[in-house]
């Protein structure tokens, strides 16, 4: 019986270290990303085919959206919410930016960004480029993106894209500093855009 205990207690203390250690990680991890900015340097193209570098994130706060044109629901739906936040919290539109980032740069032109964009909005500018540099970017912001055939029985057919759904919020010198959710509650929404703009 004093042996089951005494293994037991030693269990007890290896999760307790174990734990410790993964929590004073997960500080020291957050901390270094609060430090620095988020993502990766890149070189893409602008909807309007101007070469565009993560120095757009960078002077003022940023909201960015990573989607695709073809999205049915959810990228439509997030760039006119986007938009109408945008509007409230910086009727200028000169104290945050915002980008629409694709993560289908296959059939995501810059042509097709602008002229997809700007259909719902005169406020976002959209982002796109070679595929293998557009991966990077996806890679780099930690962002979820999977192809997924429209016919299972046809892999090389149509296809929609399954993707992390969140606007990413960074401040002026493009460091993280929180997201708006897929349906988030608008006045949350607006403020958190409030919140971004004193960070």
């Amino acid at each position: 019986m004093k042996a089951i205990r005494l293994v037991l207690w030693v269990i007890i203390a290896v999760m307790a270290v174990s734990l410790g250690w993964l929590t004073y990680e997960w500080q020291r991890t957050e901390n270094e990303l609060a430090g620095k900015p988020y993502g990766v340097p890149f070189e893409l193209v602008d909807q309007s085919g101007s070469p565009i570098t993560q120095a757009a994130f960078r002077g003022r706060p940023t909201a960015v959206f990573f989607g695709f044109t073809h999205c049915p629901e959810i990228c439509p739906t997030t760039l006119f919410e986007l938009d109408g936040w945008l509007k409230q919290v910086d009727p200028d539109g000169d104290k945050i930016g915002a980008y629409f980032v694709t993560v289908d740069p296959e059939r995501d032109t810059p042509e097709m960004m602008g002229s997809y964009v700007s259909g719902v909005s005169d406020r976002i500018v959209g982002i796109s480029g070679a595929p293998e540099k557009v991966e990077d970017v996806i890679r780099g912001f930690n962002i979820y993106a999977k192809k997924v055939p429209t016919d299972p029985k046809n892999p090389d057919g149509d296809y929609t894209m399954d993707h992390t759904a969140s606007v990413f919020l960074l401040d002026a010198e493009g460091r993280f500093k929180g997201t708006i959710a897929w349906g988030e509650n608008p006045e949350i929404a607006v403020t958190k855009l409030e919140n971004l703009l004193k960070s």
